[in-house]
């Protein structure tokens, strides 16, 4: 197997039950694509110890202890690399990618999005668990062919010169989600851009609570105090108030946090 991230030490019964799989674990396309969504529905998305004043920890033991046996979620630099690590523990060849964002952006921003490359079967696949509500049920090929995934669809467009662009489908067109390359990276790559985007005050990170949550019939988001369950077709949009935030994180979430837990650094958060 291999072992480039540490993990020997990685405790595949422990993150299969967290995501409550139970099927095949040989390198093959069908793996993949259960283990993606096995895991994509059941860790959400979250910043919420960045609003804690508590440091984002890329190592591995660090990820297993938060989101594995703490049962809390992550962001793409927690989430891809504990998936990273789980399919190489099984044997799949992982290529580890960084990304642009260019969701609801009409700027160059940097590359603070952590995307996985899988090659399995003779096929090459974008992975990623950690694009919160916009994000993949399954993995997309990147060949340009459409990925329907339920009410939502996908596809991954060159762009020439090596670089690929993902998208999903809204209605009638195509809203870009990120652009990347397939130049793989480094953990100390990602140290730096975690670092950035868990401590700079112009990351969005440090500015909004979000926590977020996919399933194949509705995708729940939190920003602050607004919480969308989207249908892909419809949605709907409320405003929580102080008393329920604590409550919507649970029952929506699957996220405890004690009776009086205080997230100062959001706005309009508790």
């Amino acid at each position: 197997m291999n072992d480039p991230a540490g993990s020997v030490s990685f405790d595949l019964a422990a993150y299969l039950r967290r995501i409550g799989y139970a099927g095949e674990l040989s390198p093959s396309r069908a793996t993949l694509d259960a283990l993606h969504r096995a895991h994509a529905t059941s860790i959400p998305f979250e910043n919420l110890d960045i609003l804690l004043g508590v440091p984002i920890r890329l190592d591995l033991p660090s990820l297993q202890a938060k989101l594995v046996a703490g049962r809390r979620g992550g962001y793409c630099f927690e989430q891809n690399a504990l998936f990273a690590s789980a399919l190489e523990h099984l044997g799949f060849a992982v290529t580890r990618l960084a990304a642009r964002v260019r969701y609801r952006s009409d700027r160059v921003l940097p590359r603070t999005h952590m995307a996985l490359r899988v090659d399995v079967d003779g096929a090459r696949l974008l992975a990623d668990v950690g694009f919160g509500a916009e994000g993949l049920l399954l993995p997309v090929p990147l060949d340009g062919v459409e990925s329907p995934q339920f009410a939502w669809t996908y596809r991954v467009v060159d762009e020439g010169g090596g670089a690929h662009l993902l998208q999903s489908r809204r209605g009638d067109r195509w809203e870009d989600l990120y652009g990347f390359t397939h130049e793989p990276q480094l953990p100390v790559d990602y140290e730096i851009a975690n670092h950035y985007t868990s401590t700079h005050p112009a990351s969005r990170f440090t500015q909004m609570l979000t926590a977020q949550r996919i399933a194949p019939d509705v995708r729940r988001i939190l920003r602050d105090r607004e919480y969308v369950e989207d249908r892909g077709a419809t949605s709907d949009t409320r405003t929580i108030d102080s008393a329920e935030l604590l409550t919507v994180l649970e029952q929506k979430f699957g996220l405890v946090f004690p009776v009086g837990t205080r997230f100062d650094r959001a706005r309009g958060a508790a």
